[in-house]
């Protein structure tokens, strides 16, 4: 029931992104969010493909379409002047915050290809949920710092993390924390 659990969740004033974007200020610093939930698919050298099956070329099919959605939101926060941007997905953009998940079920808990769209457009963070047996630290292939935030992985009702903020002309680079759930 997506459409209507969404509609619910808008009607109390959170904003749900699939496949879009919002802008906070925090502390007078613009911080870009964009948002998917992702798909499963796997990760390089041991990953799904659009060949064979009808069912399985739409499995990664679907993959790409929300790895996709995720890189014209994340391009679209950095054309809006953000000083910082963040990736927020559901599944898992790289294997290294699997760890502790039974390998065999890799495949089910991430794509690859999320992670390639936050190294395109540039994300400052990547924070997924989705795999509670995994590893809290992670990092995609072009250097975005990933954070598996599983309640279970964390151990506690949130985390924060301090990103680096762009800095503006004439002005120093600086950190703005943000606390993911």
């Amino acid at each position: 029931e997506q459409a209507e659990v969404t509609a619910v969740l808008e009607e109390a004033d959170v904003t749900v992104l699939e496949g879009a974007g919002t802008v906070l200020d925090i502390g007078g610093v613009r911080v870009g969010v964009a948002g998917t939930k992702g798909f499963g698919g796997g990760f390089a050298g041991r990953s799904g493909g659009e060949f064979g099956e009808p069912q399985m070329k739409e499995f990664i099919r679907y993959s790409r379409r929300c790895a996709e959605s995720l890189r014209r939101s994340l391009d679209e926060l950095k054309e809006s002047g953000c000083a910082a941007r963040v990736a927020l997905t559901h599944f898992a953009p790289v294997p290294d915050t699997l760890a502790g998940e039974p390998p065999e079920i890799f495949p089910f808990l991430g794509s690859y290809l999320l992670a390639e769209a936050m190294d395109r457009s540039g994300a400052d963070l990547a924070v997924h949920g989705h795999a509670h047996l995994g590893t809290e630290h992670g990092m995609t292939s072009g250097g975005v710092r990933v954070r598996n935030v599983a309640q279970p992985v964390i151990g506690r009702a949130f985390a924060v993390y301090h990103l680096p903020v762009r800095a503006a002309a004439g002005s120093a680079t600086d950190q703005v924390p943000v606390a993911a759930e």
